[in-house]
């Protein structure tokens, strides 16, 4: 199976240093202006709120990677890499008073892995 999402070694390191300050977490990539296309919210699990439209494109770290509708349709053929560099993270994310910043790389994916995840079909809607 090709992974919809994926995450560095470092975003690992801090998924696990935000669980163990903060419990179980949710990654949610918005399509909205307010925290930007490349900046994922980090957030605890029970202040996540899905829409039906959300999808739910794996897991990194252990914690569920949800992706609005409207983002995914555009992000289709691309992997989401979770990262995390210095300096302010999104202001409703769990890591910006760490003085980090989770974002997001892409990466195309090949001719091959479009066909196999058309096989595998869509990721599943959150509600």
């Amino acid at each position: 199976m090709i992974a919809r999402v994926d995450a560095t070694a470092e975003a690992l390191l801090w998924i696990d240093r935000l669980k163990a300050k903060h419990g179980s977490l949710v990654f949610y990539q918005h399509h909205g202006c307010c925290e930007g296309g490349a900046a994922p919210v980090c957030l605890s699990e029970g202040d996540y709120r899905s829409s039906r439209n959300d999808r739910l494109l794996g897991e990194i770290g252990g914690c569920p990677f949800y992706m609005s509708g409207h983002q995914f349709e555009q992000w289709r053929h691309i992997q989401a890499i979770m990262d995390v560099a210095p300096g302010l993270g999104s202001g409703f994310s769990l890591e910006a008073p760490e003085g980090v910043g989770f974002f997001t790389r892409l990466r195309f994916f090949s001719a091959a892995e479009i066909e196999r995840l058309a096989v595998a079909g869509e990721p599943p809607c959150a509600a």
